[in-house]
């Protein structure tokens, strides 16, 4: 670990640490979080956390650190779902409908943005895969429009970019070239 003045006892203590903090809180947790709980500079816990994530994001692990928006999650390995699922006795993932991945999509790109601006870019309702986008946390409530009515505004969660495997928005593809692509 370049640049890192901590000797390997010390190193084992945090990674040890690191590992129950991101298994017990389940949800991500950020790099100043995990710097004020490890009383440790930031910069120190973001090396010991770019370590980390190497040696659980090795193939022979079947739990990967997702790291989303500078902070980082424990999760499954998404090429071990179909055993997961045998454990759980559940069915695999539904795949999202045609109005849901197009209402995904717009919200994606435009968020935050109202139900009412959805439905116009799509010209049809959208209030049931709004409905299965919040249900599947893929989408979320993000504040109101401060106009007559406050509709709500719709953005996307720390559970979308999970799930499509990316780590911020920018990374989403420019729609100009997904629109040259065609």
């Amino acid at each position: 670990m370049n640049k890192i003045n901590l000797d390997m006892e010390l190193i084992e203590i945090y990674f040890s640490a690191i590992e129950s903090l991101l298994f017990v809180h389940g949800d991500p947790i950020s790099l100043k979080e995990m710097s004020s709980i490890l009383d440790e500079d930031i910069q120190v816990v973001e090396k010991l956390m770019e370590e980390f994530e190497n040696l659980y994001n090795r193939p022979n692990r079947g739990i990967k650190v997702f790291k989303i928006d500078d902070k980082y999650q424990l999760g499954t390995k998404p090429e071990n779902e179909k055993y997961i699922v045998k454990l759980l006795k559940t069915n695999q993932r539904q795949s999202l409908s045609q109005a849901a991945i197009e209402t995904l999509s717009i919200i994606s790109y435009k968020q935050p943005i109202t139900r009412v601006e959805i439905e116009e870019i799509r010209g049809v309702r959208s209030d049931k895969a709004i409905q299965t986008l919040l249900e599947k946390d893929l989408i979320k409530e993000s504040g109101r429009l401060e106009v007559v009515g406050r509709p709500i505004l719709y953005g996307t969660t720390d559970n979308f970019l999970k799930q499509f495997g990316i780590e911020k928005l920018e990374e989403l593809p420019v729609l100009e070239e997904i629109a040259n692509d065609e």
